[in-house]
């Protein structure tokens, strides 16, 4: 009895053991498996977009479901609309959004003091017009000495081309009637200060080029496909994404880029359904429509396009030094290849 006694003690120690040992094995901690590709982690990815025609593929994107189509379904988009460049700027340097639609005259400004956000793909060339006033006795740009030439910001894309159209005419920009005054202001109201007189043109993307002549405000002067730099080739809207965001989700900024891609494609291909695709953002972005006839005017004066041509941005940023808007940084000094990283649209490019 004693013997047995002692036995069932050492096999009750031993399974006691035992199950102590299969506890810690099944507690201890697993190593973290790195985010990839594949993961169906939920992501929200934040978006930003101005309330404008010139980013008309961005808009089809949404409207046709191309982001999330390459998003994939575990990807919440958080889209947020702004009036301006510098605004949207700011708040990809600050992490507010991860990636967008916007111009390169605020971009780059942005970019020369953050450095924390880059290039990935174009998305529209073109498509800013010079426009004057119906009575402002302006037939010519160097009629505009001594006239007053509203721009949608300050240090905005539309700016740099209205100064490259003065220096190509030899005119210089002042604060008095000896040049031209250059002033801001948001397209709405540059239709109200054109027919109150208050300024004599604007340099101004479409449709309101288009809707200044359809109101009988005033008359387009110089078309987009002669605004510099390059004759209108140069462009107006690229697709950015944070430096944050493209090392986290590299996966998803290429399927930004692919979405774009289509949807520049889209309209091309199907450009009376696209008016419909475009008026319905701009429903949910502004809260108010567009006549498709000035949709489609607008179209007609884009070129819509996934090149983007680091010697105009180039061009484009050193007006930007000139006028004072890019600091601390010499015109023979400027390097803007780190702002651009296309290695995404050449895989797109490329069926990868």
């Amino acid at each position: 009895m004693r013997k047995l006694s002692i036995l069932l003690a050492f096999l009750f120690v031993v399974t006691a053991v035992l199950s102590a040992c299969g506890k810690e094995t099944s507690t201890a901690p697993v190593a973290a498996t790195p985010k990839s590709a594949a993961s169906k982690d939920p992501v929200t990815v934040k978006l930003g977009i101005f309330k404008n025609v010139t980013h008309a593929a961005g808009y089809v994107a949404l409207e046709n479901g191309y982001f999330q189509k390459y998003f994939g379904e575990n990807v919440k988009i958080d889209v947020t609309s702004f009036d301006n460049g510098s605004e949207f700027s700011t708040a990809l340097a600050t992490g507010s959004i991860d990636l967008g639609f916007v111009g390169p005259g605020p971009s780059t400004n942005q970019y020369v003091k953050s450095k924390n956000f880059k290039v990935i793909s174009g998305s529209n060339n073109g498509g800013a017009v010079l426009a004057v006033g119906k009575e402002s006795g302006i037939n010519s740009v160097k009629d505009l000495v001594g006239k007053v030439v509203a721009i949608p910001t300050k240090g905005s894309t539309n700016e740099i081309s209205l100064r490259l159209l003065l220096k190509q005419e030899g005119l210089k920009v002042s604060t008095d009637k000896t040049g031209v005054q250059i002033i801001a202001r948001a397209p709405a109201e540059t239709l109200v200060a054109l027919r109150q007189k208050e300024v004599d043109a604007t340099l101004i993307p479409e449709p309101w080029g288009t809707q200044i002549e359809e109101q009988g405000v005033g008359k387009v002067l110089v078309g987009w496909d002669k605004i510099p730099p390059n004759n209108g080739n140069y462009p107006l809207t690229i697709l950015v994404a944070s430096d944050k965001f493209l090392a986290e989700h590299r996966d998803l900024a290429k399927a930004a880029v692919k979405a774009n891609s289509d949807a520049i494609q889209f309209i091309k291909t199907n450009e009376e359904k696209s008016y419909e695709l475009i008026n319905n953002q701009l429903k949910k972005l502004s809260g108010k429509g567009m006549d498709n006839k000035l949709i489609k005017a607008a179209l007609a004066h884009l070129n819509l396009t996934t090149d983007v041509s680091r010697p105009v941005l180039e061009e484009m940023a050193k007006v930007s030094i000139d006028a004072g808007y890019i600091k601390d940084v010499k015109a023979d000094q400027l390097d803007l290849s780190k702002f651009l990283d296309l290695s995404l649209l050449e895989e797109v490019k490329a069926g990868k």
